[in-house]
């Protein structure tokens, strides 16, 4: 969420920034600004109003006391009548209040100078690549095939059991499931990030701290009765845990890993780009979170995408960074680097991890701040990466290692699952 010092001390730089995010922010950042003029004339003359009903009733008692009535009851009514005008003064700073926050919540994030101008995804840049793409004899099969050809991967019987996108992982690809989840947990517990098993459900302030509500509620899977959320990502319930909080500046970086199962409804997801693994309802993520000193949150920020640069590359995996053009970028970041892998058999890239810093954006919404060398309080900066999403991982791990009938499974992940092949 935007502060209101920054869009009544700046609205032509929020409404030129936001376009780069093709949003047009005018109307809303002058409204919020009429709003904000009048909270605080509001507030101001409801504080008047207020001392001046408790100094007038005050007088009362003493007035009565010293057998003057007349005067005492000219009181009574001039507090009477002060607090009607307090009440009516509350009503409205209290309507004027409910649609400035309102407002401000439609307002994404301002993106970073870097961020490219563009809409879609063919604007977005790409920063680097690696990994060598391999060349698949003739025959090769897309990972759904595979799946199916080697019982490691049943999407039949999790549309039994559940519907479409939930598949049911089997033997090998169940080990393979658990490996990943296991690698992706210890690189990053080596690397600094305290391990966190949160809840996968959260709460409706939940949702809102780190920006899923109400931008993303169509996404959500929503248990109605309890009002809770399942969750699309470990980020929220891991940012979450900072929501209300006041840390000090030397417990910089706060460093967080999670494994979670992750869920989202992909409504108006359709067609061959969706087959297998390539978009699900249900699937297995490790996300690193960040909670930073703004002073160094881009630097945190290339820490990041150099961590999950490696889990990638260790995997043989070809890659490429794309750094997200604005119109692609989602509602709270303000820069967002995505990881693609190629996925031999299928001819495309996927993407497997976003690595994004939202600056104070979420830390606005969650009340996260700090104390600054002064003892000034600060808002703090939050960063989150997917490392690894493993449904695209897996997808390309199994079309890109197929070889001679059985699917060769990458040196770095043998002492996890426990076997060299699929076959």
């Amino acid at each position: 969420m935007l502060t209101l010092k920054l869009l009544s001390e700046r609205p032509d730089y929020v409404i030129e920034r936001l376009a780069v995010k093709g949003f047009d922010a005018k109307n809303i950042v002058e409204r919020i600004n009429v709003l904000n003029t009048n909270r605080k004339s509001l507030q101001a003359e409801l504080d008047s109003c207020l001392a001046l009903q408790k100094q007038k009733a005050s007088l009362i008692g003493g007035l009565m006391k010293q057998g003057r009535k007349d005067e005492a009851d000219v009181l009574k009514n001039e507090v009477a009548e002060l607090k009607d005008r307090s009440k009516m003064l509350e009503k409205q700073s209290e309507d004027n209040n409910s649609e400035l926050d309102s407002l401000i919540v439609l307002l994404p994030n301002i993106p970073a100078e870097i961020v490219p101008h563009g809409l879609t995804a063919e604007e977005n840049v790409v920063v680097k690549t690696g990994n060598k793409i391999p060349e698949l004899g003739e025959g090769a099969l897309p990972h759904w095939e595979l799946a199916s050809k080697y019982d490691i991967i049943d999407f039949d019987l999790g549309v039994k059991v559940t519907g479409a996108g939930f598949p049911v992982y089997k033997g090998k690809g169940a080990r393979l499931q658990r490996a990943l989840i296991n690698f992706f947990l210890d690189i990053n517990t080596k690397a600094g990030y305290l391990e966190i098993e949160p809840p996968v459900m959260v709460n409706e302030a939940s949702g809102f701290g780190t920006g899923q509500l109400p931008d993303k509620e169509g996404q959500m899977y929503h248990a109605n009765l309890d009002n809770f959320y399942m969750i699309p990502t470990a980020e929220v319930p891991v940012t979450n845990l900072y929501r209300n909080s006041i840390v000090s500046k030397g417990d910089f970086p706060i460093k967080l890993t999670a494994y979670t199962p992750c869920f989202r409804r992909e409504a108006g997801s359709y067609g061959k780009d969706v087959r297998g693994l390539n978009r699900l309802h249900q699937f297995d993520k490790v996300e690193i979170v960040r909670i930073e000193d703004p002073s160094r949150s881009y630097e945190a920020l290339d820490e990041m995408v150099a961590h999950v640069e490696g889990i990638v590359s260790s995997l043989g995996l070809p890659y490429r960074i794309v750094r997200l053009c604005g119109g692609d970028m989602s509602f709270t970041s303000a820069l967002t680097y995505d990881f693609e892998v190629y996925s031999a058999a299928q001819g495309r890239w996927l993407e497997v991890s976003s690595v994004s810093n939202f600056e104070s954006y979420q830390a606005n919404r969650l009340k996260l701040r700090f104390k600054d060398e002064n003892g000034k309080m600060q808002l703090a900066h939050t960063l989150n990466g997917s490392s690894l999403a493993l449904p695209r991982i897996v997808a390309a791990l199994l079309e890109n290692n197929q070889e001679d009938g059985r699917i060769r499974i990458p040196e770095v992940l043998r002492p996890y699952v426990g076997f060299d092949y699929i076959d």
